[in-house]
C-alpha cells in the first residue's frame, strides 16, 4: 500500500497521553490514517528568527509527524498577509476587506517553496500526496518543478466563489492559477465545484467529455464534490455520555428550565455572529412572550488577533452583546451568554444535546461541520432544531433544518420562533433524515472517495482512458 503524505498549514503534534487536538483536519487525518501508513508535515506553529533547517520528526500513535518552523516574516507575509487578508475574504466573497500587497504574495510564494524543499526530502516516488486548504494552492507547482511525479490531491475546506470574485484577486495566475498542477482538486459543494470549472475554462482550459476533467498547457486536472463529514457514530455517543458530567449538570441548573439556543464559531466576519445577535435582539423585541424563558449562549474563541479586522469586530461583538444584555436583561436572566474560550469535544457535545436549537448562520461558509456535530449529538426521540444558513456549504446536505438568509433579521427571528414551537413529531422527522445522510456519509467515507479517486491519477490505464477524453 502506498504511504499517504497528508500536508496543511498548521500541524499540532499531540501530546503523549492526551486527547488529540480538537478540529476538523486531526479527525479526518485520524481516520485517514486508520489503515494505512502516513506522513502529516506541516508548520509547527512556532516563530523561531533563527529557525532549525531540518523540521522536527516525531511518531505518535503509528504517525509520523514532521513539523518546521517558520520566520517572523514569512508567518507574517504567507500567514496574515496573503493567506488571510486576500484569499481567505475573497474566497468568502468578500472583496472589500481584501488588502494586496506585493511582498505577501512573494512571501507566500516563498513558503510554499520551503515547505516543497523540505517535504521533497522524505517524499518517496509511490506517496499518495494530499495537500489541505488555501494556504498551501501552489505547493503541487513547486513539487511539480522539483521533479516529483506522485499523484497530487488538493481540498479546499473554504467557498470557491465565481470566476467573477477569483479574477478580482491579485495576480491570481500566481497563486489561484497554479492550482491546476494538482491531479485532483476538490470542493465542498457542487457549487464550488462549479464555480472553479467556469474560471478554469475562462482560463484557457479545456473540458473533457466526462465534464470533470480539464487539460491545462498539457496537465490533466480532475475535480470533484466531496462534502466533509464527521465521526458521526463516535461524536452521537460521546454527546449522550456528556449529559451525565458535572460540566453539563452546571449548565443545566443555571438554564433553571429555560431554553437554550447555542452557537459555536471562531470570532471571524465570515460567521455571521453580529446578524445572528441582531436576530435574536430583533426575537426578544417582537416575541415578550419568551423573554426570560430563552437563553442564548454564543461560544466564540478569538483567532487571529494580530488582524486588524478581527480586533474592530470583537469590540463591536462586544458592544452588541452588552447592548442586547442591558435592554432585555433582569437580575436573574441574561439573555446572551458571550463566551471567548474553547471547549473540549465531550463537553461541546453535550452542550450540543442540551440546546433546543442551535444557530448555525455564516455568511459565507465551506461546510461548517457544527452543524453536522449538532445533528449527530441530539436525543433521537426529543431532538433539538438545526438553524442553518442558506450560505453553509451543509445546506446541501441538511435539508431538514430550517433554512434561513443571514441578512434577512426579521426571518432569522421567524426562524428562532419556529424552532422554540416546533412539534416533536415533526422535529423527529427532521432529525431523522438528516442523521441518516449524515451517518452514512460520515469522515471515513469522505477519506476513501477522495483517496481512492486520488489513487487513480498516476495509473497507465486510467490516464489513457482521460486522456482519450479530450480527442
Amino acid at each position: 500500500m502506498s504511504r499517504l503524505v497528508i500536508v496543511s498549514n498548521r500541524v499540532t503534534v499531540p501530546e503523549p497521553g492526551k486527547p488529540p487536538p480538537p478540529g476538523g483536519l486531526a479527525v479526518a487525518v485520524k481516520a485517514a490514517f486508520k489503515d494505512r501508513p502516513g506522513v502529516w508535515f506541516g508548520w509547527s506553529g512556532k516563530i523561531d528568527d533563527n529557525p532549525n533547517t531540518e523540521p522536527a520528526v516525531v511518531e505518535r500513535d503509528g504517525i509520523t509527524y514532521v513539523v518546521t518552523d517558520l520566520a517572523s516574516a514569512d508567518h507574517q507575509e504567507y500567514y496574515n498577509g496573503f493567506a488571510n487578508r486576500v484569499l481567505w475574504p475573497i474566497l468568502h466573497y468578500r472583496v472589500d476587506l481584501a488588502e494586496f500587497s506585493r511582498s505577501d504574495l512573494s512571501g507566500y510564494l516563498r513558503v510554499n517553496g520551503l515547505f516543497a524543499d523540505k517535504l521533497s526530502k522524505i517524499l518517496q516516488p509511490d506517496d499518495l500526496v494530499w495537500v489541505h486548504d488555501y494556504h498551501l494552492i501552489p505547493l503541487a507547482r513547486e513539487l511539480r518543478s522539483r521533479g516529483h511525479q506522485n499523484p497530487l490531491g488538493f481540498f479546499l475546506h473554504i467557498p470557491c466563489p465565481p470566476p467573477d470574485l477569483l479574477f478580482t484577486i491579485p495576480r491570481q495566475e500566481q497563486s489561484l492559477g497554479v492550482m491546476s498542477h494538482y491531479d485532483l482538486i476538490g470542493f465542498q459543494t457542487d457549487n464550488d465545484r462549479d464555480n472553479y470549472a467556469r474560471y478554469l475554462q475562462i482560463s484557457g482550459a479545456h473540458m473533457a467529455r466526462d465534464g470533470s476533467s480539464y487539460q491545462h498547457d498539457g496537465r490533466v486536472t480532475r475535480i470533484g464534490t466531496f462534502p466533509v463529514g464527521i465521526e458521526t457514530a463516535d461524536y452521537a455517543a460521546e454527546a449522550e455520555t456528556a449529559t451525565k458530567s458535572e460540566f453539563l449538570r452546571e449548565l443545566r441548573d443555571s438554564l433553571s428550565g429555560r431554553q437554550m439556543f447555542i452557537g459555536v464559531d471562531r470570532l471571524d466576519y465570515s460567521k455571521g455572529i453580529v446578524h445572528r445577535i441582531e436576530g435574536f435582539d430583533h426575537f426578544l423585541e417582537t416575541e415578550p412572550t419568551w423573554r426570560n424563558r430563552v437563553v442564548f449562549l454564543q461560544v466564540t474563541p478569538k483567532s487571529r488577533a494580530e488582524i486588524p479586522e478581527y480586533g474592530d469586530m470583537s469590540r463591536a461583538v462586544n458592544e452588541l452583546v452588552g447592548d442586547v444584555n442591558g435592554r432585555f436583561g433582569e437580575a436573574a436572566w441574561t439573555p446572551i451568554r458571550y463566551i471567548n474560550r474553547s471547549y473540549g469535544r465531550s463537553d461541546l457535545a453535550g452542550v450540543f444535546r442540551e440546546a433546543a436549537a442551535a444557530l448555525v448562520t455564516p455568511l459565507r461558509d465551506g461546510m461548517n461541520l457544527v452543524a453536522k456535530e449538532y445533528v449527530a449529538a441530539q436525543d433521537k426521540e426529543d431532538p433539538g432544531v438545526l438553524i442553518l444558513s442558506q450560505f453553509a456549504g451543509a445546506a446541501a446536505e441538511l435539508d431538514g433544518a430550517v433554512m434561513v438568509n443571514p441578512h434577512e433579521t426579521e426571518g432569522m427571528a421567524a426562524a428562532m420562533k419556529t424552532a422554540l414551537m416546533m412539534p416533536r413529531d415533526e422535529r423527529k422527522s427532521r432529525h431523522t433524515a438528516m442523521f441518516a445522510r449524515i451517518e452514512k456519509h460520515d469522515i471515513a467515507h469522505w477519506v476513501e472517495s477522495f483517496l481512492g479517486r486520488l489513487a487513480e491519477s498516476k495509473k497507465p490505464p486510467f490516464m489513457a482512458q482521460i486522456r482519450s477524453l479530450f480527442s
